[in-house]
Parts: structure tokens; sequence; C-alpha cells
């Protein structure tokens, strides 16, 4: 079994450090109660229990669920920022940006990061110079010809936008024609389109936090498909497709892999760092057993019923212990840790002790 245990323990924020600091998390569904949501499945439920797990280490949490939060610069210290889907092209930079503009410190990657992990294209130009093992793939910008002579030779394909995430607006084809058709679609949404052979299979996913100031991989896990040759979905990752879930993710206990595997995760990191936690998807062949790398996803799903999670409880942490761990390496990377340890007591926290209301929004 895969079941190495993480070589790390937690870490965690001093009592002082949540006494003084004052975090805002700032997510769509930050302010909701945990349904699901007609669009974003159970992305709305995630929402919610990041935000209950902040609550329930002790933080001081101002929660806010739009952009405009952050125009002028609010009372807090750091950003959690989730609100990674703003309905726009590269919004997922956006958060990244305005705490920049507001020299404000944040988890996660930087703006300029984030943007070369979320297109697929750069990121698979990036692991090809790191001689990670991929299939050839085309990218189809809007505004821009569809070269049939671009377009790499496969008995199917996937079609999909270059920024996609969850599996949003993939189509599958199996010839020219049918790729045409798609890329234009795609384009008509106001997106770039990537197009990559299918490979009939199941993903790889490392799980990628900082403990100690240095990367560690968790347990490395295998999202198996009871049909490989099935192209999942949107509305199966977000549960929108009623109750039916045709994969289950289990630990990937093939040890003669794993070596090559978290090789060639280690050596794609450094591309990106510092990230604080991130995701890197690689996809094993059903028949050949080759393993070829997909992308990443920096910012990666946090929810306790998702990889990290479950990878960080097989390595023997709690979800809670997770995300503690990695709000407290980011606070310690930005210096918020060591100026808690000599900054007094603020003037806002002695306004709260005596019921006087210093801060709103928690």
């Amino acid at each position: 079994m895969n079941q190495r245990l993480i070589d790390a323990r937690p870490s965690t924020i001093t009592g002082k450090a949540k006494k003084w600091l004052r975090l805002l998390y700032i997510a769509k569904h930050a302010l909701s109660e945990g349904q699901a949501d007609a669009q974003d499945g159970t992305h709305a439920t995630y929402h919610a229990e990041i935000r209950d797990v902040l609550r329930g280490i002790g933080l001081n949490l101002m929660v806010a669920d739009r952009y405009e939060i952050l125009f002028d610069r609010p009372d807090v210290d750091f950003v959690f920022p989730l609100l990674n889907r703003g309905g726009f092209l590269n919004s997922e930079m956006m958060l990244p940006l305005l705490c920049n503009r507001l020299r404000l410190p944040y988890l996660g990657g930087s703006p300029i990061i984030r943007g070369l992990s979320d297109d697929k294209h750069l990121t698979k130009t990036v692991a090809r110079a790191r001689g990670l093992a991929m299939a050839d793939w085309a990218i189809y910008r809007r505004l821009t010809p569809i070269d049939p002579a671009r377009c790499p030779r496969a008995d199917r394909y996937v079609i999909k936008p270059n920024a996609s995430s969850a599996s949003w607006g993939i189509r599958s084809a199996y010839d020219w024609a049918g790729v045409r058709d798609a890329v234009a679609a795609i384009h008509g949404e106001g997106h770039d389109a990537i197009v990559e052979p299918f490979i009939t299979g199941h993903d790889i996913e490392v799980s990628v936090i900082t403990v100690g100031g240095k990367p560690v991989l968790l347990p490395v896990m295998i999202v198996e498909q009871a049909d490989p040759a099935v192209l999942r979905s949107y509305a199966e990752k977000r549960d929108l497709a009623g109750g039916v879930q045709s994969y289950a993710i289990q630990p990937f206990n093939d040890h003669a892999r794993l070596a090559e595997i978290e090789a060639a995760t280690r050596a794609l990191m450094p591309e990106f760092m510092p990230f604080d936690y991130g995701r890197f998807e690689f996809r094993i062949d059903a028949g050949t057993g080759q393993i070829r790398f997909m992308e990443t996803n920096l910012n990666c799903n946090l929810w306790s019923r998702k990889t990290i999670a479950m990878a960080a409880r097989l390595g023997g942490w709690s979800h809670a212990e997770l995300i503690e761990t990695i709000v407290a390496e980011s606070l310690e990377r930005h210096g918020l840790i060591d100026r808690a340890k000599t900054r007094p007591v603020p003037a806002w926290q002695i306004a709260a002790a005596a019921k006087t209301p210093a801060f709103a929004g928690s």
C-alpha cells in the first residue's frame, strides 16, 4: 500500500499571530451556507467548508465574495484568495494582481506564475523543456487561423479551453472536422483552445505543499475510472450529474512507477516556486502503462473530499492540519509570523474586547 507518512510535522500558527493577524478569505461562495450551487455544484460546499476550517483554527477572519473588496485596501494583513473563476478570461490572476497593487501579502503563487500554470500550453512548453514525457499538443489562440497542419495525429482527441479547470468546456472528436468545429466553438465562447490526443487511462495526481520552507510531496493518488475510455465531465467533477460518479480517488500503489512520477514532479516544481500548494497531474495509459505529464493546478481544490486532502489523510494529517500548515508556511514566507512575535496587541483587538465594533465581516 502507498501509505507513506508525510515526512514532516504539520506547521502551526502561534497564538500571538492568531490574535494579531487579520486574514481576508475571499471566494465566490464564501458567504454561502454550504449547499451545492446550481452552476458550481459542490464548489460552493468547498468554499463554505474552508471558511469554517479557518475559523476553527482560531484566525481572525474577514469574509468576502467579490473582487471589489480589494479595489481599496481592506483593514487586513493577509489574503486567502479562492475566487479563481470570476467569469472572465484569466480571472485566476485578478486577486493576486489586486493584492500586488495594494502591497498586501497573499496565499499562493504570484500573478505571472498563476498565469503560467493556468495556461496549459505554456505549462507543457516548460515541462517539455524540463524533460518530462508528454503527448504532443496544439494551441489555437482566439482570432488566429485554425491550422490543421499543427494538429497532432491521433485516433481520438480532447479539445478544451486552454485555461479550463474541472473539465469545463471539454469536448471529444475523432477527426479533423470534429476538432475544427470544437475549437471554433471554444473560440466563440471567448477562450483559447488546446488540442491533445485522448489517452485511454487514468489520472495520477501529485499534491505538493510547503513545510519548513521546503516543498513536500504528499502520497501520490490515482483517479481510477470505471471505464478508462470515458471522458470525465465538469458535471461529474462538480457533483452535478445526479450523484453518478464513475471514478474513485485512491492511493497509487505501483511502487515501480512512483520514483518516476515523483522525479518528474520535482523536476518541474522549481519553475513555479514559491506557490504554497498545488497539484501536478499525469496520465497513465491503461494499455501500455506509459506515464505522461498533463498539467499543473496551483491553488488546487482544498475540499476535504478532494485529492490533496485525501493524500494528507493518507500521510497522517487531518484536514485542519493541512489547511493550517499551508497558511502558516505562507505567513512565514511573507514575514508575518516574525512580525506578530514582536508587535503589541493591536488597537482593533482591544476595542473588540471592549465590545466596540472595530472589525466587521467575520
